[in-house]
């Protein structure tokens, strides 16, 4: 299999468009990485207000000045604005700067311009150049040439599902987008191209799955086209993001409380010694996660953000450390090694159960301080416990549920086991 460098080098320069010539390359280039099943849905489709734009290629795109071209948007993917519509003609310099973009970061800089790709309905013509180039613009008329190609399309999605011996599955997410960018969504996608290279010849107890797709508009119809019984499968997952930075990770948390993969990739991270900070949902990035968490599906983000360089053309094979990648995909092994060998709880009953009665024998009593029976501090964690089986709604590492009440491990499992005995709860 190619390095996860080679990877990058190859697919780095191409203009992945949503829909595009480029991105068709990615997709064809990336099959032959691994057996990706492509899901293909064509432009004409809509949902909930979500329009596949049509395919779309840049041919020529030039700014001319009294014969002297002063600038090439082909130079560069980002040289021209996404989905930029066909325009030839002459305009004043006031004209022109209307429909320039620059970087305000950096001068010698090009910006990352996707908004296009989201509204396709309503289009612009317009280039994205550095700003030195921008600032030597001087007063007078400009030739302007962009001449595009479009035609109907389909957004490709890629799945790659290594099997388990449960049917529920753990979701690695990367966005395959971003046109000429190497962290932003591609240096995640190769992480993930490793992790699943790893399980290929490993039995495992859950499913694993990769998902590759543009963002955002990928995201929601990959979801929206599982049938629901399906969906309810996918247990957790994890968007792998902007991994080859020399930038500190980021573990960002789910939206929802107890969540397995969170707890085994601080486990994983915490056992290699590496440095990372963690922060509620959305509080150090958003992106696809908050589509999978509208679906019902707890999503971390695993990533370096922020990094310098983001969404402009700084961003590339140069920036990236393989160590950095390395660092991720060890860390993701490892959260992979702490679900696996931590047992899950699957809940087998509705309501609640009166758990002092003999039959079960599971009631743990806090105590009553009104008859001179204080609680400790361990007999309200066991509480905790006994309380929080009932209140499962989905499977969960029993790991997961001892950091959530603060008891050991061993000893939460000693007490789910009993339940396990009473055919209560099943541990796998």
């Amino acid at each position: 299999m190619k390095s996860m460098m080679q990877v990058l080098r190859h697919l780095t320069p191409l203009n992945r468009a949503v829909c595009s010539l480029g991105y068709d390359q990615a997709v064809e280039y990336l099959c032959e990485v691994l057996p990706f099943r492509v899901i293909s849905v064509p432009s004409s489709h809509a949902h909930n207000g979500w329009v596949i734009p049509p395919s779309w290629d840049v041919k020529e795109a030039r700014i001319v000045k009294d014969g002297r071209t002063v600038y090439d948007g082909t130079a560069h993917p980002l040289g021209v604005i996404g989905l930029s519509r066909s325009f030839s003609g002459t305009v004043t310099l006031e004209e022109l700067r209307r429909h320039l973009y620059y970087d305000h970061r950096h001068d010698d800089s090009i910006p990352f311009h996707y908004r296009q790709q989201f509204r396709s309905w309503s289009r612009d013509w317009g280039f994205c150049l550095p700003k030195r180039i921008f600032d030597q613009l001087v007063p007078g008329d400009y030739e302007v040439v962009i001449q595009t190609t479009e035609a109907p399309g389909a957004l490709k999605i890629l799945e790659y599902k290594h099997e388990g011996s449960l049917d529920f599955t753990i979701v690695l997410g990367g966005n395959l987008d971003h046109a000429g960018a190497a962290n932003d969504g591609l240096a995640g996608c190769v992480v993930g191209l490793e992790v699943m290279r790893r399980l290929r010849d490993r039995k495992t107890k859950f499913s694993y799955s990769l998902v590759l797709s543009p963002g955002i508009i990928g995201s929601e119809l990959y979801l929206a086209g599982l049938d629901p019984s399906e969906r309810c499968r996918i247990l957790e997952g994890i968007f792998l993001e902007m991994l080859g930075s020399d930038t500190p990770l980021a573990l960002q948390e789910s939206r929802r409380s107890m969540v397995s993969t969170l707890h085994a990739l601080k486990a994983s991270l915490d056992q290699l010694g590496l440095h990372y900070r963690t922060g509620p949902f959305e509080s150090i990035i958003v992106n696809d996660e908050y589509v999978w968490e509208n679906y019902g599906i707890p999503m971390l983000s695993f990533s370096r953000f922020p990094y310098p360089e983001y969404h402009s053309s700084r961003d590339s094979v140069e920036i990236i450390k393989e160590a950095s990648l390395n660092e991720a995909v060890d860390a993701l092994i490892g959260a992979v090694d702490q679900l696996e060998a931590s047992p899950a709880v699957f809940k087998k009953f509705e309501g609640n159960i009166c758990l002092s009665n003999p039959q079960y024998d599971l009631y743990v009593d806090s105590g009553q301080i009104a008859l001179g029976d204080s609680s400790s501090d361990h007999r309200r964690r066991m509480r905790c416990l006994m309380d929080f089986v009932p209140a499962l709604d989905r499977p969960v590492g029993v790991k997961a549920v001892a950091d959530h009440v603060g008891l050991p491990e061993n000893e939460t499992l000693e007490y789910l086991q009993q339940w396990a005995s009473k055919g209560l709860i099943d541990l796998l």
